[in-house]
């Protein structure tokens, strides 16, 4: 019994961190298996991302085979550091800098999607907005207090806090009750959530780049059991037919 408590409570920060408070996360609709999704979701995050935050745990000829993207054109147009084709992808800023820009070393994430979960990033990327409190001027409705700045902004617009004001024991009470953009961004709404969309897709492509294969495996796991299983079957009962 003692050891089932101190396994809950070991849980606790990994349910904590993925839930990220109690505001409602949208679906994340992503598909693995759309290619162009994956293309522009990389594209996305290389070019507005990866500044800052690396997936270290991948390589660039690697992406590329997956998500059918050349070679030569990965290089031209998604590596920005200069490295070799099959090296890691990493960003260019040294950790000890980041962390005195930032007040914190950007995070890796390669697994960002396995442990904040795709529903959670898709909310995220799109509930950022005006905070002129903040560092960057922003701030976000599933990550208070968040220490970035909204780097998608160009493409989204500028985004203001709609909230109600309503009474409860006498007393006011602000709730938030969504976002609303100036509509000066690249995208519309619509355009918008599909991109971000797209660079969830990528980025759960990155947390596990197997999980098409594997599934496809699993199949043909389930099925070699399923006929095992007959065989089995059968020589048991031959085996144990004159067991009296």
């Amino acid at each position: 019994m003692k050891r089932i408590v101190v396994a809950l409570f070991a849980l606790l920060p990994a349910l904590t961190f993925a839930a990220g408070g109690n505001v409602h996360l949208d679906e994340a609709n992503y598909d693995l298996t759309d290619k162009a999704s994956l293309q522009n979701g990389a594209k996305l995050f290389m070019n507005y991302c990866s500044g800052c935050h690396s997936t270290q745990y991948q390589r660039y000829n690697r992406v590329a085979e997956d998500l059918g993207i050349p070679e030569d054109v990965m290089q031209a147009n998604l590596n920005f550091t200069g490295v070799a084709i099959g090296d890691l992808m990493e960003n260019a800023i040294p950790e000890s800098d980041a962390a005195n820009w930032f007040g914190a070393a950007p995070p890796d994430l390669t697994l960002v999607a396995r442990v904040r979960g795709a529903d959670w990033l898709y909310t995220y990327l799109r509930s950022f907005y005006k905070d002129d409190s903040r560092p960057f001027g922003v701030n976000n409705l599933v990550f208070p207090s968040v220490g970035m700045p909204h780097v998608l902004e160009p493409l989204q617009g500028t985004a203001r806090l709609e909230t109600e004001t309503h009474t409860v024991d006498g007393v006011e009470v602000v709730t938030p009750v969504g976002i609303q953009t100036d509509g000066n961004g690249e995208l519309t709404t619509a355009e918008y959530d599909q991109a971000v969309l797209d660079i969830v897709n990528f980025l759960v492509y990155s947390g596990e780049p197997v999980k098409l294969e594997r599934q496809r495996l699993g199949y043909w796991v389930l099925g070699f059991l399923a006929i095992f299983f007959v065989i089995a079957y059968l020589l048991k009962k031959e085996y144990w037919r004159d067991v009296h």
